[in-house]
């Protein structure tokens, strides 16, 4: 068996050289973390380590993170929907977007499965309310408990006077306002309930400030609309209302969710509300408005 004898000064050269050649390469590689990252931006004194995913700010322990949330009142979580100019969208801004959709996919398959969310409400309230809305010939339907629709919906059946106290949502598109009215009368006409928003005098202070524009309008250049239901989005159609007639016969042979909700519109924009119906129905409900003009 041979063997062979290396010089131990050959070894120390090797050893030597590799730590000469490493040393400075080290030593940037650590100035150029720091440039990077800079000090910590809460205590300042720390190199920093984290940085935040939300407004970019250093930090160099947990400690610290919690401070800078604190004074900065800063929530930590990436704003998933924030503009990118095109000049600073990198691979990371594009796969940040990708996983963006992965997530929505995944809530919408999720919110697909679950029966809570999928199923109408089938409780004994809702069965009976549209069981005596079936016999004004109104046909009333339930959307999921995790709808806001569905969750402030008040509205009740009187036995005892076989009537509907609907809650009612009133839209007013030319004053970019809506109310909610809780128990309101099917008995109550369009026009009785809408001399509490728009009448000259006789209506609240507060709420008249807020509809001048329905207030300086005579009651003949006001019409009520209701979208009619069933229909696909691109198809939207409304039911002319009566303003003269009550609330359950406005609402008769048509189709409700939850609660109805009419749009006060004044005359100038009636052609933005297109009818359910026929054209000739259309026509002539036009030329009826021309008329009144």
């Amino acid at each position: 068996m041979c063997s062979v004898i290396i010089p131990t000064t050959d070894i120390m050269l090797t050893v030597d050289s590799q730590v000469e050649s490493s040393g400075p390469e080290e030593e940037l590689k650590g100035t150029k973390r720091k440039i990077s990252l800079s000090n910590c931006g809460a205590c300042g004194s720390e190199e920093a380590k984290y940085r935040c995913p939300a407004c970019l700010a250093h930090s160099c322990s947990l400690l610290c993170v919690k401070k800078h949330k604190e004074d900065l009142g800063c929530s930590g979580v990436r704003n998933k929907t924030a503009f990118v100019t095109l000049s600073q969208f990198d691979e990371m801004a594009l796969l940040n977007d990708y996983r963006f959709l992965e997530d929505t996919g995944r809530f919408a398959d999720s919110a697909t499965r679950d029966n809570l969310i999928r199923t109408p409400r089938a409780t004994f309230k809702a069965k009976r309310l549209a069981a005596n809305a079936r016999k004004m010939n109104i046909t009333l339907r339930f959307l999921p408990i995790t709808f806001t629709k569905s969750r402030e919906n008040s509205t009740v059946f009187h036995a005892k006077e076989k009537l509907f106290l609907w809650h009612l949502k009133l839209i007013f598109p030319q004053s970019s306002t809506e109310f909610s009215q809780r128990r309101v009368s099917d008995k109550q006409t369009l026009e009785q309930i809408l001399t509490h928003y728009i009448h000259p005098t006789e209506s609240d202070p507060v709420t008249r400030q807020k509809l001048k524009m329905y207030v300086h309008t005579p009651f003949d250049h006001v019409n009520v609309f209701m979208k009619a239901e069933g229909r696909k989005a691109n198809s939207v159609r409304y039911h002319e209302l009566d303003i003269h007639r009550s609330l359950r016969d406005n609402l008769s042979y048509k189709t409700l969710i939850e609660y109805p909700v009419l749009h006060v519109v004044l005359r100038d924009h009636w052609k933005d509300y297109p009818l359910k119906g026929p054209a000739f129905f259309s026509m002539s409900h036009y030329g009826t408005h021309s008329s009144k003009r």
